[in-house]
């Protein structure tokens, strides 16, 4: 839970390549503890570590880092998901302080964690450059959790509405300058995409040992299933796949900090999150009917990555994304 806080504030100050090689054998596992340590590493303590200030840094970050605390990026709200556009949430001036008002929709460890990156406008008039971001501890006056999601997957890891009433929060909380949340939640999408991308492959890792000790075990037609080509060559292509998500993974977070590294991790999100969705399909179907059964792990699998497609930026906004930096 340190791996994104330098060494001066309790953290291990690993690189992004370290910390994709944690998540993906996690992920492997259990991918909803996955998601709660990358929400809590990429997109809280990471934009902490770059863009705070020493103080708000010293005061917070240990307590991340030593797992006693748990963090949350609160971007989404109920109409604006990849169009920030459209946030409502707000943030007046008063005084010292801020006076946050507005919902957010879909974040994951909300009622969990103990502090959240809240992005809310400042200035209704500037566009891009008029939101800002903000600490917010989970017991602020005015800030309340709404129930739990009832999700199709990744039912281990919370994810709920954060609802904000007159929440007044610290200047001293302010993350970065007074209007540049946009650009430290671009910096903090791209650090978590790399962390999704080994998510799903870690579950596609999961989903093909899946499928290889499953085909070697079901006998039909007087010998094992491995044995007939379908199988085979179906077990061949989710091995490829996946060797090449884990490279494009591993590459984008070997690029953190260079001009490429925003399109390489919409890249590698988007190639590793579809391969993961693939692969679970097939191995699924390579299970047969005992696959649709809750008693065998591929079913919480296919259930768990359908969702990688989907959050922190969807596959269509991935090649938005690419296509558009590549034609800049």
């Amino acid at each position: 839970l340190g791996m994104s806080v330098a060494e001066e504030y309790g953290g291990t100050g690993l690189t992004s390549l370290d910390l994709v090689v944690a998540i993906e054998e996690i992920a492997r596992v259990c991918p909803s503890v996955a998601v709660s340590l990358i929400a809590s590493n990429s997109v809280c303590g990471w934009p902490i570590n770059e863009f705070g200030t020493e103080e708000l840094k010293q005061r917070v970050l240990p307590r991340l880092a030593s797992g006693e605390k748990l963090g949350a990026f609160a971007v989404t709200e109920p109409g604006a998901g990849s169009d920030a556009a459209s946030m409502r949430s707000t943030a007046i001036s008063d005084g010292s302080d801020w006076i946050l008002n507005g919902e957010k929709a879909w974040i994951t460890n909300a009622g969990v964690a103990e502090l959240y990156i809240v992005l809310a406008r400042t200035d209704p008039e500037a566009g891009f450059w008029g939101i800002s971001a903000f600490v917010v501890p989970a017991d602020s006056d005015g800030l309340s959790v709404g129930a739990p999601e009832e999700k199709l997957g990744l039912r281990a890891s919370m994810t709920g509405s954060v609802i904000l009433q007159d929440c007044r929060v610290e200047g001293r909380n302010l993350l970065g300058g007074e209007g540049q949340g946009q650009l430290i939640a671009m910096a903090a999408l791209d650090h978590s995409r790399v962390g999704i991308a080994a998510q799903s492959v870690g579950i596609h890792r999961r989903a093909l040992e899946l499928a290889i000790g499953h085909a070697q075990d079901r006998v039909q037609f007087g010998r094992p299933i491995a044995e007939f080509q379908a199988i085979r060559f179906t077990i061949a292509e989710m091995a490829t796949r996946l060797e090449a998500a884990r490279c494009l993974t591993r590459a984008a977070a070997a690029s953190a900090g260079s001009r490429d590294a925003g399109r390489l991790a919409s890249q590698a999100k988007l190639f590793a999150s579809e391969a993961a969705n693939k692969a679970c399909w097939d191995s699924l179907q390579i299970h047969g009917g005992n696959g649709f059964s809750e008693e065998y792990e591929i079913a919480r699998l296919y259930r768990d990555v359908r969702v990688t497609t989907i959050y922190e930026g969807t596959s269509e906004m991935q090649r938005q994304l690419i296509a558009s930096r590549l034609l800049q």
